[in-house]
């Protein structure tokens, strides 16, 4: 999606956060339909792509997140608030938000959602949840068994009330109360039926905000899983690591034609396009759907036909970035994707495909990417400046994480119209530039 779709269809394009992991005091990063994040090792990469899957689970689930879901696993409370170390005391809360376009009234209005989180046990818990846009502003604080909730609309009417409501004792519960937005509509004091409309209309409004455009954010595992010369046919669900994508694209060959024959192509022209093969196809080893099948794959010379190999057989790039591909081009393409490291096992030329790749898909899906690959970065900012993709400089950013003593500061780079990078800060250029540079770029 372009950065006018995101205000069309929706998107996060504002990522806050304080005392998260790494991350000592306020910090927030501008996130674009195609995002990425790179830096060194161990300054926070992971932690923040775990983090917009969580604050994705609160925000529109209603859930407590799990912090220690797959791919990620960022331990229990104490090792996720910032901790400096020494004499320092070590915060007993961490705050993060998003910001997220949407259309309200008809015209563009971005949502705010921030969290502060405080320890239930082990874990995290979202004690304080506030919503607010250009409508007004909902809080709900959970404390001692007991939900606050005071709504304030841009028309100054406003509502307290208090429900009796224990922590859940279970990670990944649902927050409650479940139906608190009816709950605070029939305890709307009757004597107030003006200011009752206008905080009827203001719940309803934030209640179904997105919800209609997002779902879960998939998140895929830095190394997917390994590849098998037979596959036993099972149910396809997905998973970080991409083991479902063999069940899912036999189950479409076999029972959806027309959906297997338009992924496919999809799968082959980037597979052309990368060098890794030219054709794809599902060996049946039966008569009917239960039974054993094999992926192959194949490549096409000028005059010559190669011949059908064996998935175990090709390296394992294709592998590798099967499951990514497979995962960007199936029909019900999630709206976000967090991706990690999809270079992996990719040669250069390769790498720099899936580049073209993002800006093809990120043109109506928000992608995020924790990558390490410059061939991967510089196909991106040569396709803007040839012009080879709908999106805009604009519709890119590059949050570069450097080290800072202990912490971790966050960087907002911009590209420009020649797909130069804006405002960098010395570090990114020893990062990355020395290496570009000896190739022409930058």
């Amino acid at each position: 999606m372009t950065t006018a779709d995101m205000v069309e269809k929706g998107a996060i394009d504002q990522i806050t956060l304080r005392d998260y992991r790494c991350f000592h005091g306020e910090h927030s990063a501008r996130l674009a339909p195609l995002t990425f994040i790179v830096g060194e090792n161990s300054t926070g990469k992971t932690s923040f792509l775990a983090l917009i899957r969580a604050l994705s689970e609160v925000a529109y689930n209603d859930k407590v997140p799990d912090f220690k879901e797959e791919p990620y696993d960022l331990g229990s409370f104490s090792e996720i608030v910032h901790r400096r170390g020494g004499s320092s005391p070590q915060p007993n809360q961490f705050q993060a938000g998003f910001r997220f376009c949407s259309v309200a009234g008809g015209g563009a209005a971005a949502t705010s959602y921030d969290f502060t989180f405080m320890r239930n046990g082990t874990a995290p818990f979202p004690v304080v949840r506030r919503i607010s846009n250009r409508m007004g502003c909902l809080t709900l604080k959970q404390v001692n068994g007991t939900l606050e909730v005071h709504a304030r609309t841009e028309a100054s009417s406003s509502w307290k009330g208090k429900f009796e409501t224990p922590f859940p004792d279970t990670d990944d519960a649902q927050l409650a109360p479940k139906h608190w937005a009816w709950m605070m509509r029939h305890n709307i004091p009757e004597g107030a039926e003006g200011e009752r409309e206008d905080i009827e209309e203001f719940l309803q409004g934030l209640r179904f905000l997105g919800r209609d455009i997002h779902t879960r954010p998939f998140a895929s595992a830095p190394v997917r899983s390994e590849p098998r010369r037979t596959y036993d046919p099972t149910r396809p669900t997905r998973d970080s690591e991409g083991d479902y994508v063999p069940m899912y694209l036999a189950h479409l060959a076999r029972q959806n034609k027309k959906a297997w024959n338009s992924v496919r192509r999809k799968l082959e022209q980037f597979g052309a396009a990368s060098g890794l093969f030219d054709e794809i196809d599902i060996r049946s080893l039966g008569t009917h759907e239960g039974q054993p099948f094999q992926i192959e794959v194949r490549k096409r010379g000028k005059k010559l036909l190669g011949p059908w190999r064996n998935l175990v057989d090709v390296g394992y790039g294709v592998s590798q970035v099967l499951p990514l591909a497979t995962e960007m081009m199936r029909p019900d393409v999630p709206s976000v994707l967090l991706l990690q490291q999809p270079e992996v096992h990719l040669h250069p030329s390769a790498q720099a495909a899936l580049g073209s790749l993002f800006c093809q898909v990120a043109t109506d899906r928000q992608i995020l990417v924790e990558t390490h690959s410059d061939f991967l970065l510089n196909r991106v900012r040569m396709d803007i400046r040839d012009q080879r993709t709908s999106l805009s400089p604009n519709d890119v950013s590059i949050l570069y994480f450097e080290h800072n003593e202990i912490d971790v500061r966050i960087h907002s780079i911009r590209l420009d119209e020649e797909g130069n990078v804006l405002d960098a800060p010395p570090s990114y250029g020893r990062f990355f530039m020395e290496e570009a540079a000896r190739s022409g770029g930058y």
